[in-house]
């Protein structure tokens, strides 16, 4: 994937967000697995200039012809709403199961049926939740190609995103994020 930053200016933002979220010690992951490293999304997404600098860095990287940015809960939330407010896109926001008051809906916000919705999520490590939140999209109507993420731990996500029909963006890899 080429990405539209000048080697300085993404090797220097690289670089803060390691400072800012790559822990090292044991640490579960959602996919069960145990990990000596670890990144703490939250410390992007709550730090305004860092998570205006990271997005920033993946405004391009969205594909042309996308029409809705679907946030997957939690941690892509404001990712995908500060997507949406600097690309004009509208935004989804995908629960991981349906609420069962109020609207009863899986997806909020934006209605994603026949809409061109392209996943945003913060870490891909399994991809199983990119997986499972795709499926339930593309269940609403969503027509779903691609996953946007800042990091791919490159863990085997690319590969379950891949056999699952999706094709994975990440603004960082974990070689990038650990040379």
């Amino acid at each position: 994937m080429t990405h539209t930053m000048d080697a300085d200016a993404r090797s220097l933002l690289a670089a803060r967000v390691v400072k800012a979220c790559r822990l090292t010690g044991t640490f579960t992951l959602r996919s069960g697995r145990t990990a000596t490293e670890y990144f703490d999304k939250y410390q992007i997404t709550s730090n305004p200039t860092l998570l205006r600098d990271v997005v920033e860095a993946m405004l391009p990287l969205i594909p042309n012809g996308t029409e809705v940015l679907a946030g997957l809960e939690l941690g892509a939330v404001p990712l995908a709403t500060l997507l949406s407010q600097r690309s004009g896109l509208p935004a989804a926001y995908v629960r991981k199961k349906a609420k069962e008051y109020g609207t009863a809906r899986l997806a909020e916000g934006t209605p994603v049926a026949g809409k061109r919705v392209l996943v945003v999520e913060d870490i891909v490590t399994s991809g199983g939740q990119v997986v499972l939140s795709t499926k339930d999209l593309r269940g609403l109507g969503a027509n779903v190609a691609t996953a946007l993420a800042v990091i791919d731990r490159e863990e085997g996500g690319c590969d379950a995103l891949t056999a699952a029909g999706i094709d994975l963006i990440a603004l960082f890899s974990r070689r990038d994020l650990t040379s």
